[in-house]
């Protein structure tokens, strides 16, 4: 599937970085995570989706869009999971596949190493399987378990790999291997652009003018689309 036109969905959820609790936010307080209010805009913060470098960040979705939506999303937070199995097909299919939203993936890896390294592979995959992304994503996010329970680390991304037909397992490898200081580079400058709008946790949005944090329910995100479309 061709990453201008519409990609296959995927996404993630939940957690917040230390020393980074705000209004709105999905907290992680040991095992046990519990969600806040919707921040639909943060309270004396100007943001506009137009400030957010999104530069060689996956997408899906047509990349002349009228509308961006920026996720920010660790791959081990379980609360990105459910944001990617209940309301992201939604969005994709009211949205996306109509060619009026495209959304973009930023990290936020926060939750340990597996984190970390799923992000790596995020990029290589990316990079050299585009057409593929949305597909390898939906399988991490379908793979994952207890958070740092055991998938996520490099070997285990390797296995997946190995099954999703039109990927070169040992090429993705090979390449993280070879990126692996750039594509860190990458990640923190999304992280950092998370922090100029005030984000710290995961998962998190910027639509239009507004900033949402947690895996509120399709309607939340409608509504802020359709704000951003007038």
């Amino acid at each position: 599937m061709n990453t201008n036109d519409t990609n296959k969905y995927f996404l993630p959820v939940a957690v917040v970085a230390a020393g980074l609790l705000i209004a709105g936010a999905v907290v992680w307080n040991g095992s046990n995570p519990s969600t806040g209010s919707v921040g639909s805009q943060q309270a004396g913060l100007e943001v506009n989706i137009k400030d957010v470098k999104t530069d060689g960040d996956p997408f899906i979705g047509s990349a002349n869009a009228s509308v961006t939506v920026a996720v920010w999303s660790d791959f081990q937070c379980p609360f990105c999971k459910r944001f990617e199995t209940e309301t992201l097909p939604l969005i994709v299919k009211d949205y996306v596949q109509e060619g009026k939203v495209k959304v973009v993936f930023l990290d936020f890896a926060f939750l340990g190493t597996d984190s970390t390294t799923a992000g790596e592979y995020s990029r290589a995959v990316w990079k050299l399987y585009p057409e593929k992304y949305g597909e390898w994503r939906e399988a991490m996010y379908n793979a994952q378990d207890e958070e740092n329970g055991g998938f996520g680390n490099a070997a285990s991304i390797d296995k997946l790999n190995a099954t999703i037909s039109g990927i070169d397992a040992d090429k993705v490898k090979d390449d993280v291997k070879a990126n692996k200081d750039a594509y860190q580079t990458m990640m923190n400058a999304d992280k950092s652009e998370a922090q100029k709008v005030g984000i710290g946790a995961t998962p998190s949005f910027v639509i239009g003018t507004e900033v949402i944090q947690g895996a509120y329910p399709y309607p939340t995100f409608q509504a802020a689309i359709e704000a951003a479309l007038q």
